[in-house]
């Protein structure tokens, strides 16, 4: 989703005028709110795998009166085709996939080798068909409420720090192939601790047993915000971070919509398919022959794609961020 705010901004670059709304999962309508270029959400209950045919038609029935001249569907499934579809949008875009002909009537086809990067593909969608892509897109900018920020740090109990805050973000929804071991997060946040930093863990509920493996090694000098704040109060505290090291995951594209120096360390995923939309990204990955295999779990059953990527790789990286 994350991602999918440079189709938004692009979309806007080239018709300031057009009013752009998204149906989304409903866990992700909050960060749509920090996307100005947003105009309405369309909220999709979380139901992963399900068609939902009644539901989706239904939508699609009651959003017709919109009279969209536009529909640009970004999964390659049927199910994701549905409800442009029921609320006949004139204009129906998307890739060839999972026999969506009747659906759409602006279908593209996919050539990974040419658009390895997400991003290039969903802008491409918004081109006519032939246009060539831009030599440069627009990077994701999430909007911070810094009203807020005081409210969630009060609420907290927590004052905020003089010196810099270094993010880890030690989670990663997909699996363990993507996830840094706690050691690892820990050894960096040690060492920062020493050199005057504040260390703060984000992450939600599913993500408190390595937040709270790495306090256990860092003497709890860590704030541990795991499970503790929203979507959007993360944001708002990510926004306090000088730099964040995170797995490839969520948050990690928060950190880098909101500007900051983000270390990124990849696994089992593939840096060229989902960078980080950041200048100031640093992305950490040992390209191994095994990888990348994108499997939750690591089939060869020794992860060393991430276990032989050391804390002293994040660590130099740091050491680089001006002062």
């Amino acid at each position: 989703m994350v991602i999918a705010q440079s189709l938004f901004k692009f979309i806007k670059t080239r018709n300031q005028h057009a009013e752009i709304d998204v149906i989304a999962p409903e866990w992700t309508v909050p960060l749509l709110t920090r996307m100005p270029e947003v105009k309405n959400t369309i909220p999709l209950p979380q139901a992963h795998g399900k068609l939902l045919l009644g539901l989706r038609s239904r939508i699609g029935y009651n959003l017709g009166k919109q009279q969209y001249n536009h529909a640009i569907t970004l999964p390659r499934s049927f199910k994701s085709a549905i409800i442009p579809f029921f609320a006949r949008a004139k204009r129906r875009t998307g890739y060839l996939g999972e026999m969506r002909w009747g659906l759409l009537n602006d279908i593209r086809k996919l050539n990974k080798e040419t658009m390895p990067r997400t991003v290039d593909r969903f802008i491409s969608l918004a081109l006519e068909p032939g246009e060539r892509m831009p030599s440069e897109v627009p990077f994701p900018s999430l909007i911070v409420e810094p009203q807020n920020i005081s409210k969630i740090l009060a609420r907290l109990g927590v004052e905020v720090p003089t010196s810099s805050i270094l993010g880890l973000c030690p989670g990663a929804e997909y699996g363990s192939s993507k996830r840094w071991s706690a050691e690892h997060f820990a050894e960096v946040a040690n060492k920062k601790l020493k050199d005057g930093w504040h260390v703060w863990l984000f992450g939600s509920e599913k993500d408190t047993a390595a937040t709270t493996e790495i306090q256990k090694m860092t003497q709890n000098r860590c704030l541990n915000l795991a499970g503790k704040t929203s979507l959007t109060e993360s944001i708002d505290l990510i926004s306090l971070t000088k730099a964040v090291v995170s797995n490839d995951s969520g948050l990690m594209h928060i950190a880098a919509a909101l500007g900051k120096h983000t270390i990124a360390i990849y696994g089992s995923s593939d840096p060229k398919h989902t960078p980080p939309l950041n200048d100031k990204a640093n992305i950490l990955y040992l390209g191994l022959s095994c990888s990348p295999c994108f499997r939750r779990e690591c089939p060869l059953e020794h992860l060393n794609c991430l276990n032989d990527l050391k804390p002293e790789m994040a660590l130099d990286a740091l050491s680089k961020i001006p002062a």
